[in-house]
């Protein structure tokens, strides 16, 4: 494990049952986590004095409980780099704390490869990654189909004194951008990529979903043996079927599309992403639910 613990803005006080308190600079927030299903004996006094609190709702989606006015977003430092902070109605902040520790990678191996480096940054959401390969001398070219992230990524690299860097800011389709890139002939040597999964496996086994409670299904998974990720389906949205039924939402409103019988749906990772290489043996262990084993090959 390789702990983001370069920050100076940026704190997670305490976490316990379900919640974290963390200070943004010098906002106290508390925001739901389902990842944190331990309870502490003892807990931080902070937690009394939090300026806001993020509460979900059992429909999907929630809102904010703000104990005093804050500022519609602030800024905090990491580094060098300026970020905006602005509480969102889904939770986020515009800022994933934890990605800072692949950031400072990020630099590491640009600034040693003592040449030009083109990075390209999919899924760029509002920059962070963008920002630290800019910094340490890269181009970049930066890709979310949402209009407002790339709009606040740009203010990002404005208030971090970036906006004359060599970087194309690109409203689109990640995946249909990649396949004209291809046939573009373009070449980067660095892909920054957000996304959970290219490939999955299904187990053999199949149950009722009526039959089981989703968010308590615990799953161990191992590479070579050895465990490297514990996790439930409540890190999904709080329960997996939370996901699919933003998905059929998604889907309703691109002209009434909807899902089929047959269709399958992956509604989220519940641990964290675990490299792996030629040769490898991964075993993913859903209790009652079964397990998956694969072996990479080349």
């Amino acid at each position: 494990m390789r702990p983001a613990d370069t920050w100076v803005d940026y704190e997670l006080i305490d976490a316990t049952n379900h919640n974290r308190l963390e200070r943004w600079g010098k906002t106290l927030l508390i925001r739901p986590d389902p990842q944190i299903i331990w309870k502490n004996e003892e807990v931080s006094p902070l937690w009394a004095r939090a300026d806001a609190i993020y509460y979900r709702s059992a429909k999907g989606g929630g809102q904010w409980d703000y104990h005093k006015k804050l500022p519609q977003k602030w800024n905090i430092k990491w580094q060098d780099l300026t970020l905006i902070v602005s509480p969102t109605g889904f939770k986020h902040t515009g800022v994933f704390p934890e990605q800072a520790v692949n950031w400072a990678w990020y630099q590491e191996k640009i600034k040693a490869a003592d040449r030009p480096v083109k990075v390209l940054n999919l899924f760029g959401y509002t920059g962070g990654a963008t920002l630290a390969c800019l910094a340490a001398g890269a181009s970049v070219t930066h890709v979310d189909a949402s209009k407002g992230m790339v709009a606040w990524a740009r203010e990002n690299a404005q208030a971090s004194s970036l906006a004359d860097r060599p970087c194309r800011w690109i409203v689109d389709d990640c995946a249909k951008f990649v396949q004209r890139e291809i046939r573009r002939g373009s070449r980067y040597d660095a892909v920054v990529d957000n996304t959970s999964s290219a490939r999955f496996k299904l187990g053999e086994g199949r149950k009722c979903p009526r039959e089981l409670n989703l968010a308590n299904v615990g799953m161990c998974l191992q590479v070579n043996g050895k465990n490297t990720g514990f996790g439930a389906g409540a890190s999904v949205m709080g329960h997996p079927a939370r996901a699919v039924a933003e998905l059929v939402r998604g889907l309703w409103k691109e002209g009434g599309k909807g899902l089929k019988k047959g269709d399958i749906i992956l509604s989220g990772a519940i641990t964290p992403s675990t490299p792996v290489q030629v040769g490898d043996a991964l075993r993913a262990d859903f209790g009652g639910l079964g397990y998956v084993e694969i072996q990479i090959k080349e």
